[in-house]
């Protein structure tokens, strides 16, 4: 197999990942008996493009994989891959940032005068 620049450059946990999601949407449209080129058709993609997303080719845009995604029925779990309540690194960093106590401003304490 020849490396192309593309696969020079994604980190190999990015291949896999994309890969396995290539393998699990291949599995997704036998289990429905959903042919290539019905598949193709239906994302308004080529059955090549089908073909390099089930091969998990990071150089395939993700709105195709999108597309993929929807004809399968699957598309509204792809809004929730960095999904703020499972982001564990984002919630644990802006925790280390929560201010130790508060002080109450000296013009809070005063009366508004009319």
């Amino acid at each position: 197999m020849r490396k192309t620049q593309l696969d020079l450059m994604v980190p190999i946990p990015v291949r896999r990942a994309v890969r396995k999601l290539g393998q699990d949407i291949r599995d997704a449209r036998l289990r429905r008996r959903i042919p290539t080129a019905v598949m193709a058709e239906r994302a308004s993609i080529s059955r090549t493009t089908l073909n390099k997303i089930e091969k998990g080719d990071p150089g395939v845009s993700l709105g195709n994989y999108a597309n993929v995604l929807f004809v399968l029925g699957m598309a509204e779990r792809l809004g929730d891959l960095a999904d703020v309540k499972t982001d564990t690194v984002g919630l644990g960093l802006e925790e280390e940032r929560l201010p130790q106590r508060i002080r109450k401003s000296p013009r809070s304490g005063q009366k508004s005068k009319a």
